[in-house]
């Protein structure tokens, strides 16, 4: 039913009382990069899953290879600084952090950039043996945009979260 209306998510009420929200991004082709359609969708599915009153906790989650590789570098790639930072190009990507019903990333493979982003953002992170966290935005010329920096280190502490940061490398879970 809910999923239906999606492109890029599969979307579902599971668990024995059907009062968990599951929300798994779906476009395998480009390990879920973080397209400017998908954030819009799962901008959609969390207000839906907000406003039910029949859930109570969301699980966001990707595939067993990436959870999410990051934004969408294709999509971004023409685009110039101007037009990205007057056109606010990371608007509403942040909805994950506002919703108030408790969010877990369930993540396993691949979360970095804008997916190691988008897990952070998530009340609580799960994550799986071959999840590999990550900010490689250094090795395109660029930083994370999305609240990253601020997050990461948060979560890991100000050395390492430069480490990563300034270096591209990846941390297991």
């Amino acid at each position: 039913r809910a999923g239906a209306a999606f492109q890029y998510l599969l979307v579902q009420k599971t668990g024995a009382q059907k009062n968990v929200g599951l929300i798994q991004l779906n476009r395998p082709q480009a390990l879920n990069a973080l397209c400017e359609g998908l954030m819009a969708e799962l901008r959609r599915a969390l207000e839906a899953m907000e406003s039910d009153p029949e859930v109570g906790a969301i699980v966001l989650t990707g595939s067993q290879k990436a959870f999410a590789a990051g934004a969408d570098i294709k999509e971004m790639q023409n685009k110039p600084f101007q037009e990205c930072y007057s056109g606010g190009f990371l608007a509403g990507w942040d909805k994950v952090s506002v919703v108030r019903k408790p969010i877990i990333a369930a993540v396993n493979g691949y979360a970095l950039g804008g997916g190691c982003e988008l897990a952070m953002m998530c009340d609580i992170i799960y994550a799986g043996e071959k999840a590999q966290f990550g900010q490689p935005e250094i090795l395109l010329g660029t930083i994370p945009g999305a609240g990253g920096t601020q997050r990461l280190t948060r979560a890991v502490g100000k050395s390492l979260a430069m480490e990563m940061v300034l270096t591209g490398d990846r941390i297991s879970a």
